[in-house]
């Protein structure tokens, strides 16, 4: 279609690479494969970083590896941005020189 996608994604692994490099390599995948992806950009992102998340959980099971990670994603449609993220990090945003948060930093005590 016409229109301009921009997709970006940043991948912290803790305690070992394992679970960064299986989602920087399945991530866009299933954000780019979601059969929302065009008409609903938001939907496609939270189910596919559930689905990799999933994904990622049975291969650690099966190889009994132990790493986790923190994982953001930005995706651009046109002139929206849609950010997703899971973990334990802050994520913001810088337009103009100035700070804008985009959520609330990640506490023990927060649900």
């Amino acid at each position: 279609d016409d229109v301009d996608r921009a997709y970006f994604a940043v991948f912290d692994g803790h305690g070992g690479v394992d679970a960064a490099n299986y989602s920087a390599t399945h991530l866009h995948v299933n954000v780019g494969l979601h059969e929302e992806i065009v008409k609903n950009p938001a939907e496609a992102l939270k189910c596919s970083f559930q689905k990799t998340d999933e994904m990622f959980l049975f291969k650690a099971k099966r190889e009994k590896l132990r790493s986790g990670i923190f994982f953001l994603s930005a995706l651009i449609v046109g002139n929206k941005l849609h950010i997703a993220w899971l973990g334990d990090s802050q994520v913001m945003l810088v337009q103009q020189g100035k700070a804008v948060t985009l959520m609330e930093p990640h506490k023990p005590e927060r649900e």
